[in-house]
């Protein structure tokens, strides 16, 4: 499976994170001969267990990420970050957890947007927002390498990239960057051949560092 670095969108302090950024982003990856492939979608919801007796509680994950990849249709992806767990199942799961009723949602949101083919990579701009809502809430990138799939070797042309497409950007003089933060994939048994599981890792982080922050602006305006 091709190595893909997932970036999150920082602004710059005192600014927030709209949709004219999207439109900029893409702009600049037609800029630099980028085509456009079409529109992409991912799926993440976060789920609380149902607990029958609060004695229970100890036994189950008190949240854990669901995950729903356009890449992989059939599959399911549970990512449990407290334990350093992610376990990949049949798309069926969903259905198996709502018949049991061992867990509710409490948080779904949709990362979408277009994709273009620069060469041998293929960049994925998104805007992370709840289901049945056009709150954006973060703004994302995939950047793929398509001819490798070891983590280790792809390391320095991802990089190389990398920097090619921030100076490219910085020209647009955003309020803001993509940054990317390499999670310890050897922390989750995963190993330097990239996989799916890789994939949720990364988004894990992302989405775990948006929570806490829409956590912390709720507390400031409580």
């Amino acid at each position: 499976m091709p190595i893909k670095w997932i970036l999150h969108w920082q602004p710059n302090a005192g600014t927030t994170i709209n949709s004219h950024i999207l439109i900029e982003v893409a702009n600049c990856a037609e800029s630099i001969n980028g085509v456009k492939e079409g529109r992409w979608k991912n799926t993440f919801t976060f789920y609380k267990p149902i607990l029958k007796e609060q004695a229970n509680a100890s036994e189950f994950p008190q949240i854990f990420l669901g995950v729903s990849l356009q890449e992989q249709p059939d599959k399911f992806y549970m990512a449990i970050s407290r334990q350093r767990l992610v376990v990949e199942a049949e798309s069926s799961m969903q259905m198996i957890m709502e018949n049991l009723q061992s867990y509710k949602m409490k948080l779904a949101v949709n990362c979408e947007g277009l994709q273009y083919r620069l060469g041998d990579f293929r960049l994925r701009v998104g805007k992370v927002v709840p289901i049945n809502s056009e709150n954006l809430r973060r703004t994302v990138m995939e950047m793929e390498y398509l001819p490798i799939s070891s983590w280790e070797t792809s390391h320095l042309i991802m990089s190389e990239f990398f920097e090619i497409w921030k100076e490219t950007l910085g020209k647009r003089s955003l309020p803001g960057h993509f940054a990317h933060v390499e999670p310890n994939f050897s922390e989750f048994g995963l190993s330097n051949q990239y996989t799916s599981q890789h994939t949720v890792v990364q988004y894990a982080s992302i989405l775990a560092q948006m929570a806490a922050t829409s956590q912390s602006s709720q507390a400031t305006r409580n």
